[in-house]
């Protein structure tokens, strides 16, 4: 099939480029004509495992090909996805200029049918707005499905190829036809295909990010009051995990969640609720305990720190909001960053992925690492953001050697209590009793 995709971001490349991986040609379209230039190049201009090797691959088999002309993406495209952001407004709605701008110019070019599919994670009703933008100015048919992604970043090629499910909102036989045929190498091994209305599927996206931030804002809460009664977090998640009716996933405590999804999307839905006159109690605590906890160890930094943190040089390891990927968008690390700048410390950071984006959004307020273990040198404390595989079986001699004082604030609980205290470090992290220097 000969497939248009609308925007280049996270959704949109991995989409456009796993497409061209079955046979498809593949037109991807962006604004931004050096990026488009990088990307003609074989250029991957974000970092997404797995990414560069189809990538490179079906450019040079020419079914992945890039423009900055809409006109000349469309003209020969059967299926149209648009895959442009929907960034919150200040009022915490999704923001549909992008994606309604851009249906509001299909209806002016497309001179055939076609199957128009919102991608972007969007609120309910926006199917309708979309055919409305088009029909506005269309002269032929055209038909407007709603097909949610459930990329998790660090893994979106996988989950592309391999889905748990995909789920289409469709209103008439035609599109249903055309996107059933689109996905059906993606469905072999019976993984389901659910249709079902544009509504339904447009909720189904918000409910599925809304349920998984609650899951981890849940455990969050737990391991908070975990330190408060002297439990430990690491027992009760495996003690409910193995519960069929939990599951082990999405229980890992730690400094709250960030990135470009969950935070934007329960905000959304949170909103959407308002509009409709009902009030979603649950995301509002979600949305007020996960902004706390994301600088949960501000005051145990400062309080190692007799209250005062001027002249305390903090390391930092992991700056994305997760592992394999170099998102920081919401990442818990900017927000401690602040605070503890605020309150007079300094801050050498590392991160495999993420450090050339955190410089370009807060430049020299702190310093930049190329290794782990040079973000150590001359430290007071290690303060470690994100999980990721090279911080979890880390050389501890090597690291007391870098630091003044071997103390470790663990926002994602790498390491087991007991191995620290024998170690002899000073060692917090989340819902777990801290280890002293008396092992």
């Amino acid at each position: 099939m000969k497939i248009a995709v609308v925007g280049t971001g996270y959704v949109g490349l991995v989409t456009g480029t796993c497409f061209a991986e079955t046979g498809n040609d593949v037109i991807c379209v962006d604004i931004d004509e050096k990026k488009v230039e990088r990307m003609r190049n074989g250029e991957v201009p974000i970092y997404e495992p797995h990414l560069d090797v189809l990538f490179e691959r079906n450019i040079a088999a020419g079914r992945l090909t890039f423009t900055t002309d809409l006109a000349e993406a469309i003209e020969p495209a059967e299926v149209i996805f648009l895959a442009l952001p929907t960034p919150p407004d200040e009022d915490g709605s999704a923001d549909l200029s992008y994606v309604l701008g851009v249906a509001d110019q299909l209806g002016r070019m497309m001179t055939e049918y076609k199957v128009i599919v919102d991608k972007s994670t969007v609120p309910v009703g926006t199917a309708e707005k979309v055919t409305a933008a088009v029909a506005a100015h269309a002269t032929v048919d055209f038909d407007v499905v709603s097909n949610p992604e459930f990329l998790r970043e660090g893994y979106a090629v996988d989950d592309f190829l391999k889905p748990d499910r995909v789920v289409i909102g469709v209103g008439s036989d035609r599109a249903e036809e055309v996107m059933t045929r689109l996905y059906k190498p993606f469905v072999r091994q019976g993984n389901p295909l659910i249709v079902m209305d544009e509504r339904s599927a447009e909720l189904t996206k918000y409910a599925a990010n809304a349920f998984l931030a609650t899951k981890i804002t849940f455990m969050n809460e737990i391991a908070n009051f975990c330190e408060k009664v002297g439990a430990d977090v690491d027992k009760v998640r495996r003690g409910i995990g193995t519960d069929t009716r939990i599951g082990p996933r999405f229980l890992f405590p730690g400094i709250g969640y960030g990135g470009s999804c969950f935070p934007k999307d329960v905000q959304a839905l949170h909103k959407s609720g308002g509009e409709a006159g009902f009030d979603f109690n649950i995301l509002t605590s979600v949305m007020q305990v996960n902004e706390a906890q994301k600088t949960v160890l501000f005051d145990p930094i400062l309080k190692r720190f007799n209250g005062d943190l001027s002249g305390v040089h903090i390391a930092l390891w992991g700056l994305a909001f997760k592992p394999e990927t170099d998102d920081i968008r919401e990442a818990p690390a900017l927000y401690m960053i602040e605070k503890l700048i605020d309150a007079g410390a300094t801050i050498t950071a590392f991160d495999p992925e993420a450090m050339d984006n955190v410089k370009e959004r807060i430049g020299d307020r702190i310093q930049y690492a190329p290794n782990l273990y040079s973000a150590l040198e001359g430290a007071d404390a290690l303060l470690i953001c994100t999980e990721w595989q090279v911080f979890r079986t880390p050389d501890f001699d090597r690291m007391q050697q870098g630091l003044n004082t071997p103390c470790v604030f663990d926002g994602r609980n790498l390491y087991d209590v007991d191995d620290m205290e024998q170690r002899g470090w000073e060692y917090v992290s989340i819902g777990r009793r801290a280890a002293s220097t008396a092992g």
